[in-house]
């Protein structure tokens, strides 16, 4: 007892002792002066159309030896569209560059032809932003509204813009860093920012294989026709006090979380009402029912009459438990039901907890997954309970199809969706080996716990009902034509149309708000094409979107 108590009293200690430092799902990483970081390329997004393309889709600087590098992606990141390649950026720890050429040199610039030109002027008229990364951490941009001199932090950065009606191409990139100082010579990335610009290559001034940046310039406009430019870089490195585990709040302390809390409570309000409302009428009619039986029995008990005539909710009482025509199907729904439930429950708790840190990129979708497989034994249990209450007999057949209704559904609509996602070169198209993986999930591990579930659910007793159902079931007498059950499946759809939009109207609204905020398009309608006029809008555009640096 001793001893044990000992131990006991050294593992405390040691607990006391311990300074940890954890973030879940990445570990720090520390930089020496001088040394390379790496600038990776993850996707291209945009919010009109929702279709993620690779980087390389697009005819930008190809890395230096021409050699793709893609990283090893999990499930979540390959579902979410993510392609996470190298770039020729090159980047050192604490070293500024002022102005550099990402490939090529003034004498040999890049070509786009026909073919390439319209494709990047169709993904800038779709307002496609560029994501990048560097140590795990995106890129983010900030937009200062002149009027009111509001900031907003998005990630990515615009590929292009729109001017007099002509698509300009952002070629010139400020990556703008940040670090913590951790020992000696160890640095952190803490920050990543990206102020984009958009240069024509006329109007730079070469030394070699820099460049010198005019303090006005024109924008570098794409030609459908034929387009020739150079692509620029520079890196501006700065000291912070941010430490490395706060470097997400950026990402996460966004000025809309306020907006989603409104709507969410706008929405619990919606539903509290109306349950409200259905519970007080449901409490006075029960309640004149009762009355009204309890005045029955009180004149049967004086002889006043022999029987009591049942009205009422008690009409239904001995047919409420009766077993539907087909109990196997309905078994299997509420299996999936349960294990989408049990799924949701524990993917929330694990993300409380800080689990699937947003650092961690692709582990909620990949949580997500191997927990709705491994529910299967809940699912089969649950369902097999409830199937044998509904005197089922041929549990096989029922755990077949509650391991495979809700998943073929998904599996199914997803496979067709898939094959347009592929026609249009999406890199969100599900990969056939990621579709094969995913087989193998489902037939390897979900169909037999499944299986599992039902064999020892079948094993026990089934739920007891609270009253008995008859044994002849009660006729239903011909309703009038409003209680059609169609006309009233049409009605409910109609009223939770009505709820849905009652209660995400306010979410829906500045969901939207944030997104056309973030995307909108400043386009200048003026007609003049002097060249000078061209300068002073897209300075002043420029002038609208100052950077900002002190918010």
């Amino acid at each position: 007892r001793l001893q044990r108590n000992g131990a006991v009293l050294v593992i405390i200690c040691l607990l006391i002792e311990t300074n940890g430092f954890y973030v879940p799902g990445v570990a720090p990483v520390e930089f020496k002066k001088g040394q390379k970081i790496d600038v990776k390329a993850v996707k291209m997004t945009s919010t009109h159309t929702q279709l993620p393309y690779e980087y390389y889709s697009l005819p930008f600087c190809l890395p230096k030896n021409g050699t793709f590098i893609y990283k090893s992606e999990n499930l979540g990141e390959v579902l979410r569209g993510d392609r996470i390649v190298n770039t020729p950026y090159e980047v050192v720890m604490a070293e500024d560059i002022t102005c550099r050429l990402l490939c090529h040199d003034p004498s040999k610039l890049m070509t786009w032809d026909e073919a390439n030109s319209q494709h990047v002027i169709q993904m800038v008229q779709h307002e496609y932003f560029v994501h990048l990364l560097i140590d795990n951490l995106p890129a983010a941009t900030r937009k200062k509204h002149k009027e009111t001199n509001n900031v907003v932090v998005y990630q990515g950065y615009r590929l292009g813009g729109i001017m007099n009606d002509q698509v300009y191409i952002n070629n010139y990139l400020k990556l703008k860093l940040s670090y913590h100082k951790h020992g000696e010579n160890e640095f952190r990335v803490v920050g990543f920012e990206v102020e984009a610009r958009s240069i024509d290559i006329s109007q730079l001034t070469f030394d070699g294989n820099t460049c010198i940046l005019p303090s006005e310039a024109s924008p570098q406009f794409v030609n459908p026709k034929g387009t020739s430019l150079l692509f620029l870089y520079s890196v501006e490195w700065k000291q912070s006090d941010v430490s490395w585990a706060s470097r997400w709040d950026v990402y996460l302390g966004m000025s809309d979380v306020e907006i989603h809390w409104f709507s969410i409570i706008n929405s619990l309000i919606v539903v509290f009402f109306l349950s409200g409302i259905l519970t007080m009428i449901m409490v006075r009619t029960l309640r004149r029912d009762i009355a009204r039986y309890n005045a029955g029995e009180s004149d049967s008990l004086a002889g006043l009459d022999e029987t009591i005539e049942e009205t009422g909710w008690k009409l239904v009482h001995g047919d409420v438990f009766r077993p539907p025509s087909n109990s196997r199907l309905f078994a299997s729904v509420i299996g999936s039901g349960i294990q989408i439930f049990f799924m949701a429950l524990i993917t929330i708790f694990f993300a409380m907890l800080g689990m699937l840190s947003p650092a961690s990129r692709g582990a909620l979708g990949t949580c997500a997954i191997f927990l709705y497989v491994f529910s299967g034994l809940i699912a089969g249990y649950f369902s097999a309970r409830l199937y044998k209450t509904m005197r089922g007999r041929e549990w096989r057949k029922a755990a077949l199809l509650t391991a495979t209704f809700y998943p073929g559904i998904v599996f199914t609509t997803c496979f067709f969706l898939n094959f347009f996602i592929w026609g249009k070169h999406s890199s969100g198209a599900v990969p056939f080996t990621t579709m094969v993986a995913l087989l193998c999930l489902w037939f390897g591990i979900s169909l037999p716990l499944v299986y599992l579930g039902y064999f020892f659910g079948y094993r026990k007793q089934p739920f007891t009902h609270p009253v008995r159902t008859n044994q002849i079931p009660r006729q239903v007498p011909d309703q009038l034509w409003y209680m059609n059950p169609i006309l009233c499946n049409i009605v409910c759809i109609a009223g939770n149309i009505a709820l849905h939009i009652l209660s995400g109207s306010a979410r829906e609204h500045y969901d939207l708000e944030t997104l056309w905020a973030v995307g909108s398009q400043y386009d200048d309608k003026s007609n003049t094409s002097e060249e000078s006029s061209i300068m002073d809008q897209y300075n002043a555009f420029l002038a609208d979107l100052q950077p900002a640096d002190n918010a």
